[in-house]
Formats: structure tokens, sequence, C-alpha cells
């Protein structure tokens, strides 16, 4: 991009701008960023619903995991469409076990008092776990509407059938 600047601009001494040096930086390589934020949400999730037992990196594939520790500005071979399906089960499972926790969450909170679904996941205001699992099913490869399916399945089991009609 061209920048104007102005004459009496050009004269100043000191450090370069903020604006030139970010100009100066590589562009990073989107997909790659995109599969850091998979991995970014899948630890935040992991560790606002106190899930024991998951192992966030066995939910990538080889390609995937070695993605992980190259320069966001290189072009990495991430993973293709096809899945190893034993990857494929275990992301599933992981989802599933997503949407039962935010569903514990919401029933415990939910015990004493009517309050609306926003107020069930009192950590963060708007937060709603089942749909950022169907989200994170996007870019795990794993079909949304099986997500969504458990989490009503879920709210009819904790006997919240007002929100599972809904």
């Amino acid at each position: 991009p061209m920048l104007d600047t102005e004459d009496a601009w050009l004269s100043v001494e000191g450090p370069v701008s903020i604006v030139e040096l970010a100009l100066e930086q590589k562009r990073i390589h989107y997909p790659l960023a995109e599969h850091q934020f998979v991995l970014c949400a899948v630890l935040y999730t992991i560790m606002r619903l106190s899930l024991k037992g998951v192992k966030p990196l066995s939910l990538f594939d080889s390609k995937g995991k070695n993605a992980f520790f190259k320069d966001l500005t290189s072009i990495q071979l991430l993973p293709s469409g096809d899945m190893d399906p034993n990857v494929l089960s275990i992301r599933q499972q992981f989802l599933l076990k997503v949407v039962s926790a935010a569903v514990q969450t919401l029933c415990s909170s939910q015990k004493d008092r009517e309050v609306s679904e926003e107020d069930y996941f009192p950590f963060e205001k708007g937060k709603n776990w089942p749909s950022l699992a169907a989200d994170l099913a996007q870019y795990l490869q794993i079909s949304g509407d099986l997500v969504r399916r458990h989490y009503v399945c879920e709210l009819y089991s904790y006997g919240m059938d007002d929100l599972g009609e809904e």
C-alpha cells in the first residue's frame, strides 16, 4: 500500500514507526492460523469445562501436529479432506463430551432458580458451549447435526424439555 506522508515528517529521526514495521512483515498463511485457532478453542474448552482425560493433540493427525510447530508465515502441508476414521472418532467423542459437560453445568446451575439460558453458563455471559461445539465440528470435519442432536438428547435426559423443544 502507498503511504502518503507530509514533507515535514520525512526529516524526523527516531525509531521506525509501527506502521512501517507492520508493512515489512511477511504475510501469514491463513489456513495455518485457522489451524492454530482450532487448537486454542479446544484447549480453552477443555479448561473451562474441566474435561478430564482429553488429550488435545490426539484430535489431530501427524500433519496437523507438525503444523503447530511451524512459523505462521510458512506454507505448510495441512491435513487434507481425507481423515483417518480413528481420528474422526476421537474428535466426535470429544465434541459429544463437550456438549454433555455443558448441559451438566447448565443443569446444576438451574436447580435452585428459574433463569434464562444465557445465565446457565455463569463463567462467560453469552457463551453458548453447545453452539461452540457445533462450530468446532465444522473445523474438525464432524457433522454439526450430530452434535446438535446429542445436545437435544442431553437436554431431554436432564429433564429440560422446554429447551430441548427449542
